[in-house]
């Protein structure tokens, strides 16, 4: 007689008969579920910490959008989420318009923006393109200071708003409120960036970046496409400074300084440039691995960042998100290297 034991199969059985599409549903349910129950488990100041968490995760989507599908490399991100900011604090400041209403007009704006600058643009690559990108940062602030536009921006004292409250008698206060808006904003533009770059637009996007003389001639009209994808970019950039502004209710132009640009291609490159979910890991590393670096050292923070920077890129070529495909890939028995591309 023979006994049937129960054995529970390892995980790798497990994930093996789970496809692709049912891994990726599991995981992006788990994420929400943390997300959205992760106010009530922390405290308010961590909770202001996740919210910019993640409208730096909107300001480098918009960035990989930009540089990791259409190869246009940009160092003055900055400017068009400080764009986006006093566009919200100015009309928070100088009419009756509700604040939730004031993130869609700061995105158009910044989409216009966007397109203007990219249309001179096109004339630029590579560096150069760097170049006049961070120039546009650099003028950003000073413009912002200029005594003609003080009734405007109020010039180097900057704005101050009122935080919202939570509407309809919610039971939030207003760090959990912001940060669930923040949220909402998040899901949204992120399910758009996926269509977006799933789709028609997002191929003729990557066959500008990897082979664009194959790209005119498949008929790609690449000076369109280049102009909307710096405008889309803007776009994100701004709504993320827009949110950036209602979560600070203070906005100045020393709030944007050139380093501000920097640190958003930073967390890009390591979160990886290529993807929607690497902008996520580069927020999360740009808003705490800081904070991390002063812990260990008061006297010299800026080297720890340094230091784990070098050391990320040495380990994670690809970003992060290269570490986490690979790993997936592994679970479903396939052999992806930890160091392949992440489109």
């Amino acid at each position: 007689m023979q006994v049937m034991l129960n054995k529970t199969p390892p995980i790798e059985a497990v994930a093996h008969r789970l496809s692709p599409s049912r891994w990726q549903c599991l995981a992006i349910t788990a994420i929400l579920v943390t997300a959205c129950i992760l106010p009530f488990a922390i405290s308010g100041y961590h909770v202001s910490q996740f919210s910019q968490v993640l409208i730096y995760a909107l300001a480098m989507l918009g960035l990989n959008i930009l540089t990791g599908f259409n190869g246009q490399i940009s160092l003055g991100h900055g400017a068009f989420y400080a764009i986006g900011a006093y566009t919200t604090a100015i009309l928070l400041d100088k009419t009756g318009i509700p604040y939730w209403a004031t993130v869609p007009i700061a995105g158009a704006i910044c989409l216009g923006t966007g397109f203007l600058f990219g249309l001179p643009a096109l004339r630029l690559e590579g560096l150069y393109l760097a170049l006049a990108t961070l120039a546009l940062a650099v003028a950003t602030p000073q413009i912002l200071k200029c005594k003609g536009f003080d009734y405007w921006t109020g010039g180097v004292q900057g704005i101050q708003v009122d935080s919202p409250a939570a509407p309809f008698g919610l039971p939030l206060n207003t760090d959990r409120w912001i940060y669930y808006f923040c949220l909402i904003w998040t899901v949204a533009l992120v399910i758009i960036a996926r269509n977006l770059l799933r789709g028609r637009t997002g191929r003729a996007l990557i066959a500008i970046r990897d082979h664009p003389l194959a790209a005119v001639t498949m008929g790609v009209d690449t000076a369109l496409y280049k102009s909307l994808t710096f405008g889309v970019s803007a776009m994100y950039t701004g709504i993320a400074g827009s949110l950036g502004a209602v979560l600070s209710a203070y906005v100045s132009p020393d709030s944007f300084p050139v380093f501000l640009s920097i640190k958003f291609l930073v967390g890009s490159v390591v979160g990886g440039i290529a993807s929607i979910s690497g902008a996520f890991i580069g927020a999360l590393f740009i808003e705490f691995i800081p904070n991390f670096a002063e812990h260990i050292s008061k006297a010299a923070p800026d080297a720890i960042y340094g230091i784990s920077l070098i050391g990320l890129m040495y380990l994670m070529p690809t970003g992060a998100i290269g570490i986490f495909n690979f790993i997936g890939s592994r679970l479903r028995g396939e052999g992806q290297s930890p160091n392949a591309n992440t489109k």
